[in-house]
């Protein structure tokens, strides 16, 4: 049972009823039996309302969100009921447009509330976000439904480029082609990459008897480029010098299909371990030997499922899979534990990329850095998007879920969760910059 007393709040999972909630008024004293909407302070009736609730693994700041979020949408108009999420395949969109209605997100500016049903596709690393922000926001706004659908960053881009979807993730920003091909799919306006999530890349391993292991970059590329071959190799030894080290082989996992993860991993290797890292950095893989697996939750699942296995994956599959992460050397030599806000600190130097104008909010991302409490492997999703060219419908979709996720929906993206919120600073320049679109 969900109970709201002079803000005090009791919660319990499941399927909440009898729900009876204290008024929304800033009248000292007021004690009403329902939700009172825009201030009004005239009591209602109590009503019996029914709520299905499911819970993600949040920790208690979070939890203080969604409960806030909950609140607000019990608070929106009577007919106000939550559309069920879906993480269908993908799709054109159809009826998307903004409703005349306001609904408020949790701690943020009031926002309209967009109609119809929106497919949308691409980084499976913010698969666990994006379904976070679909049930908050599904949650406040009545009559909308949004399918993501985690195919990958490359196929996300290819399925933008195609005009199949009003917008799609990516873990790498538009590359020089990709971004030619995107402006176009954009009639009256560029395609623009907007930051939306930040989330380190972990060296996830599975070896029976080792905890707390450190690697070095040059040690991680040596490892992934086959030129290490065993657990207790005198680098990884050299690297972990009171660890008791099997002589187990060791089982690479790297992604098969194309992917911002590892273009943002190979791009680390290719900064940090020069001497050692001879391949290009890509969304596909290049390097020979190891074992593919698709998407994030496949390296998870592979990793989880051998002895002696290895591999990158974001830090929220991690969590979800309950494996090990290495701490990771940056350039300043210093071995970093990994968590969000230590790859916070790694997005916080970012600067603009080459060719980022106007509401293209590309990054290029410090690789080196020698911040000594800053994880070196970090990436960030960017939803990628035309600043004009969608339809009316489209567009209004866009603007109003993505003004969500720019805003109020940074609150979901917590530690429990594997994810960071955007720097402030950075956060503003996103939400102009969705506001712009058009």
């Amino acid at each position: 049972m969900f109970t709201c007393l002079s803000g005090d709040v009791q919660v319990a999972a499941g399927r909440w009823t009898q729900v009876v909630h204290p008024a929304f008024t800033r009248s000292p004293g007021s004690r009403h039996l329902r939700c009172l909407c825009c201030g009004s302070t005239k009591p209602q009736a109590p009503e019996r309302e029914t709520l299905d609730v499911t819970f993600l693994r949040y920790g208690r700041a979070s939890a203080v969100a969604v409960v806030g979020m909950l609140a607000l949408a019990a608070c929106g108009s009577d007919n106000n009921s939550s559309s069920s999420s879906s993480a269908g395949t993908g799709g054109s969109s159809s009826g998307a447009a903004a409703s005349g209605g306001a609904s408020s997100a949790a701690g943020g500016a009031a926002a309209a509330c967009a109609k119809g049903t929106v497919n949308a596709e691409g980084s499976s690393a913010q698969a666990n976000a994006m379904s976070a922000w679909i049930k908050a926001y599904q949650g406040q706004c009545s009559g909308v439904t949004i399918n993501y659908n985690p195919t990958g960053s490359g196929a996300g881009v290819t399925a933008f480029n195609a005009g199949r979807e009003p917008f799609v993730g990516s873990d790498s920003a538009l590359k020089p082609e990709e971004k030619t091909a995107a402006d176009k799919r954009c009639s009256g306006g560029p395609a623009i990459d907007l930051p939306m999530v930040v989330g380190p890349i972990a060296v996830a391993y599975n070896v029976k008897g080792v905890d707390g292991l450190q690697l070095s970059a040059a040690t991680v590329a040596k490892i992934f480029s086959g030129k290490i071959t065993k657990w207790d190799d005198a680098a990884i030894k050299a690297d972990n010098p009171s660890a008791q080290l099997p002589s187990t082989p060791i089982q690479p996992i790297h992604r098969s299909d194309s992917s911002g993860t590892t273009d943002n991993f190979t791009k680390w290797l290719t900064a940090a371990a020069k001497s050692d890292w001879t391949f290009d950095h890509d969304k596909v893989w290049k390097a020979p030997g190891g074992q593919g697996a698709a998407k994030s939750s496949g390296v998870a699942s592979a990793i989880a499922a051998g002895d002696g296995t290895i591999g990158y994956v974001e830090y929220s599959f991690v969590q979800s899979a309950s494996l090990k992460a290495a701490k990771i050397a940056n350039d300043g030599k210093n071995f970093v534990e990994l968590s969000a806000a230590n790859a916070s600190k790694a997005v916080e130097g970012a600067k603009p990329a080459d060719g980022a104008t106007g509401n293209d909010l590309a990054l290029s991302l410090d690789y080196a850095t020698t911040d000594p409490s800053a994880y070196p492997i970090v990436l960030v999703t960017y939803e990628i998007t035309c600043e004009k060219g969608l339809k009316a419908d489209e567009a209004s979709f866009v603007k109003s879920f993505l003004g969500y996720t720019s805003g109020a929906g940074q609150q979901l993206l917590t530690p429990d969760l594997g994810y960071a919120p955007l720097p402030a600073s950075l956060q503003t320049k996103v939400a102009a910059a969705v506001a712009a679109i058009s």
